[in-house]
């Protein structure tokens, strides 16, 4: 299993956990996506390797923007 954990930028409400959440389950390979509003991370897990560009296109088609992953 992998987990990679995001820093995104601009997420204020449910709304945007929902957005976020709902774009980075659609990315091949993403078993489960776990969004703190409070500190802003995106945490994503996989039964592989993942593709991090795929990931930061989903935070952005939501409307996000990834800062940092790790």
């Amino acid at each position: 299993m992998t987990t990679t954990t995001y820093a995104v930028k601009g997420m204020t409400c449910g709304h945007c956990v929902s957005s976020v959440t709902e774009e980075v389950t659609e990315v091949p390979g993403v078993t489960g996506v776990k969004v703190d509003l409070a500190t802003g991370l995106v945490t994503v897990d996989g039964d592989g390797p993942f593709d991090n560009a795929a990931i930061t296109a989903a935070v952005e088609e939501a409307g996000y923007e990834v800062v940092t992953a790790s």
